[in-house]
């Protein structure tokens, strides 16, 4: 992938240190010293030009997020979204919760120590289809190994795609992994928009057109799977009051007998 920006792109990101991060290593373990607190961190693998990430920082000013990508134009781009987004939103041009780090997403375990991370959001990843690349899918069981690394006792995965075969790939990685999937979607907005989610630009062009959103939540740290679980047998407790109640309220079609005096 080759991308065309103008001139000065690398002096423009190094001219930000305060949002972009050019190398990760004395950040590993570390980030929260980077941001100055100890709120989660989210991360976005693969963030493109930056306006899902962007906009999850305005939205949730409590959870420090990072960006994650490799190109040096896509980072420069990215972080105007993010200095324009957060004007708007709260007249400050410093987005105080957001880094944007330029990296290769191959080496992950080498930019996050073990438990640093809470969520990773996947958007839209490269489908690679040909099976012989199967394993550059950023949902491969070599990457989702990593990630469980970088996790935290509360940590997810989030991945959204429009490519059927992806996600089907990816179900099935998760599920070979004996892991914990809540709320899968094969067709996202198919009943209306889903404003209480961030889209991503892509997303909003693929909603446009009519294509079909698969989304899923991966479910990795313990304290997450055990709430999980929870919620899973409040839920069915629930269904279970409700039927024992429609049973109840039904008018008994049995007849009346009555004793002869």
């Amino acid at each position: 992938m080759r991308l065309r920006g103008r001139k000065g792109i690398l002096e423009s990101i190094e001219a930000q240190p305060e949002l972009v991060v050019l190398d990760a290593t004395p950040h590993k373990g570390r980030w929260r010293e980077f941001f100055g607190n100890d709120n989660p961190i989210y991360i976005e693998l693969g963030m493109g030009k930056g306006k899902f990430i962007s906009d999850m920082s305005v939205r949730n000013p409590h959870i420090n997020f990072i960006g994650v990508d490799m190109y040096d134009e896509l980072i420069r781009r990215a972080s105007e979204k993010a200095r324009n987004a957060w004007e708007a939103a709260h007249g400050t041009a410093q987005p105080p919760n957001l880094a944007l780090l330029r990296a290769n997403i191959e080496g992950i375990e080498n930019m996050f120590a073990p438990n640093e991370v809470q969520r990773i959001h996947l958007n839209f990843s490269d489908p690679w289809p040909k099976a012989k690349h199967a394993r550059r899918r950023l949902t491969h069981p070599r990457f989702v190994a990593k990630y469980m690394e970088i996790l935290n006792d509360l940590g997810e995965i989030h991945f959204k795609t429009d490519s059927q075969s992806l996600f089907e790939f990816s179900l099935n990685s998760f599920a070979d992994m004996e892991l914990h999937m809540r709320n899968i979607s094969l067709h996202l907005h198919k009943e209306e928009l889903r404003d209480d989610l961030v889209l991503t630009e892509y997303e909003g062009k693929f909603v446009e057109r009519g294509n079909n959103i698969h989304r899923v939540e991966v479910v990795i740290g313990e304290q997450a799977i055990a709430a999980h679980r929870s919620a899973k047998h409040a839920a069915q407790m629930k269904d279970q009051a409700a039927e024992t109640s429609t049973e109840v309220s039904e008018p008994s079609t049995a007849p009346t007998v009555t004793s002869e005096g």
